[in-house]
């Protein structure tokens, strides 16, 4: 499963439309549209709106088979001070790790 469909299989459970997938994430339905139509993959900011508006984490996001995620004590650290950043501080982690 691709994160496209992943992202259309939790709208449809929900019976969400589009619009109200750009409204509850904040993200401009132009830009969801545009995801599907040019098949692009969100950026994990974007990725994280999803998730908020889904009531979901990521990794319950990336989780399709519904089977359980263990994460090591580290995973867990890095996810918990992760969620205690601000976007723009998270922006400069993810630049920081896409440069290594």
């Amino acid at each position: 499963m691709t994160v496209l469909e992943r992202i259309l299989q939790l709208r449809l459970e929900r019976g969400w439309s589009e619009y109200r997938l750009s409204e509850e994430s904040g993200i401009a339905q132009t830009t969801i549209s545009s995801w599907f139509r040019k098949d692009i993959c969100p950026s994990i900011p974007s990725l994280e709106k999803i998730c908020n508006a889904y009531n979901i984490s990521l990794s319950q996001f990336f989780n399709w088979n519904n089977e359980p995620v263990c994460l090591s004590e580290k995973q867990h650290e890095l996810l918990n001070n992760w969620s205690k950043l601000s976007e723009q501080q998270q922006n400069i982690i993810l630049d920081l790790l896409k440069s290594m």
